[in-house]
């Protein structure tokens, strides 16, 4: 996400750190590379010809040309004013009175129906009860598969046969969520290769059904400046609440994620961050601008560990790294722990210092290297995965023959598993900083 953008930002950055004392100029400059930086990840011309403009009128004022970190200043002032223009946290507005309705909206091949499963997901992790609902009557094969996602995350489907009007559909799913006392209703409605007059037609019968506390627009991140285009339309004809840009995983340039607010006018409330049910995040434009300008977002990544870590799990193994008991049964443990919160590519991504090494990793890489590590682990007894020191030369070449590696790759991963056996018990002595076992697995250091 952002990689294109955030390494050009990072060597403009640099460049500016190495002038010492700026002119203005250098502040031109500088600014010549951003504005070219943003054109390049497909941000809407105006955006950045507006951005640049804001920033150059902050940055050539005492504020950055008396400091004495003027390069920091800048940095400081292009990230507020890229906040701005992502503009404000979206958050779901609840109706006076439950259900809540949100209808999810959009084009086909936007991702429409996966995402109304997980805004389903998320809501139920929040405490909410949802209810999905299964208008879009003209693909058949939506309906199926929004049954197959609710069976997924345990949460109700309401569906009827095709034949039936989807202003129907949705006025017996109001009665239904009223019965099983769902306190929201996300209706996965009818899309078009294209905006036509039929569809808004449609969408405005089921409007006036359901008379929703959001309408979302779902909408492709990797399309670019055609999404903001669609944004723009829906809004012009359905009055959107909101936006959820899937696909954000794949969009390197992110030209849309920093067009569609600004351009719309209708505010980002989710982004999509993989395939999975659970790859969907609230927006926050503060943690969005930190990405792109390469400062990582600790406080996602932070939210990641405390869904994914069982507490109890976590004193239980911060006594053993305490009493330098931590063994390869606990590394296998926490590996599974990491892998659920995702790609390690995206965690990477989120911590400062360690982004710079997400765009250099081959897809899929980590989850391949993560199995292989699995497979070693597991073609040892309990004995040895307790005690490492029992496994011999001939053991080595058991292990690895029963893994489908080889003597070097068990010989490795010992000794790397020795090696942070030494880094923990440094920890432990006070050597490495506290924050640094609460933010890696799982330890909370308390």
């Amino acid at each position: 996400m952002f990689e294109f953008l955030g390494e050009r930002l990072s060597k403009v950055f640099s460049w500016l750190g190495s002038k010492g004392r700026l002119e203005e100029k250098d502040i031109d400059d500088a600014l010549r590379q951003v504005r070219l930086a943003f054109l390049e990840a497909d941000v809407n011309f105006k955006v950045v010809k507006d951005f640049v403009e804001r920033v150059r009128q902050r940055a050539i004022g005492a504020e950055v040309m008396q400091s004495l970190t003027p390069a920091q200043q800048v940095i400081k002032i292009v990230n507020e004013e890229l906040i701005k223009t992502l503009g404000e946290q979206g958050r779901l507005a609840p109706a006076a009175q439950p259900p809540s309705v949100a209808m999810l909206v959009g084009l086909q091949g936007s991702g429409k129906t996966t995402t109304a499963a997980k805004l389903a997901l998320h809501l139920k992790h929040s405490g909410q009860r949802p209810l999905l609902v299964a208008a879009d009557t003209r693909r058949a094969a939506a309906i199926e598969q929004l049954v197959v996602l609710g069976k997924q995350i345990d949460v109700p489907v309401h569906t009827e046969e095709p034949s039936v009007a989807s202003k129907d559909i949705c006025a017996h799913a109001l009665a239904r969520a009223r019965e099983v006392a769902a306190s929201w209703v996300i209706v996965d409605t009818a899309g078009r290769l294209h905006i036509d007059e039929a569809l808004m037609e449609e969408l405005a019968q089921v409007k006036g059904i359901l008379h929703p506390a959001e309408i979302l627009l779902v909408v492709d991140a990797m399309t670019g400046q055609d999404a903001v285009q669609v944004a723009k339309d829906f809004h012009a004809r359905v009055s959107l609440t909101g936006l959820i840009l899937t696909k954000m995983d794949g969009d390197a340039r992110g030209g849309a994620a920093l067009s569609i607010r600004w351009v719309s006018g209708v505010p980002i409330k989710f982004i999509g961050i993989g395939e999975k049910l659970d790859a969907i995040e609230p927006y926050y434009p503060d943690r969005l601008a930190s990405r792109i300008l390469g400062m990582g977002d600790v406080l996602t990544f932070i939210e990641k560990v405390e869904k994914t870590v069982d507490e109890e799990r976590a004193k239980e193994l911060t006594k053993k790294v305490r009493s330098a008991s931590f063994n390869l049964e606990d590394f296998l443990s926490q590996l599974k722990e990491l892998k659920k919160m995702g790609p390690l590519s995206q965690l990477v991504e989120m911590l400062p210092g360690l982004n710079k090494m997400a765009a250099r990793l081959p897809s899929g890489m980590e989850e391949k290297q993560m199995k292989k590590v699995e497979a070693m682990i597991l073609s040892m007894t309990p004995a040895e995965r307790r005690n490492p020191e029992l496994i011999n030369g001939s053991r080595r070449r058991r292990i690895a023959q029963g893994s489908g590696t080889l003597p070097q790759d068990v010989n490795q991963l010992l000794n790397q598993f020795r090696q942070m056996q030494k880094l923990m018990k440094m920890g432990m002595g006070g050597k490495l900083p506290k924050k640094l076992l609460q933010g890696f697995g799982g330890f909370p250091g308390s």
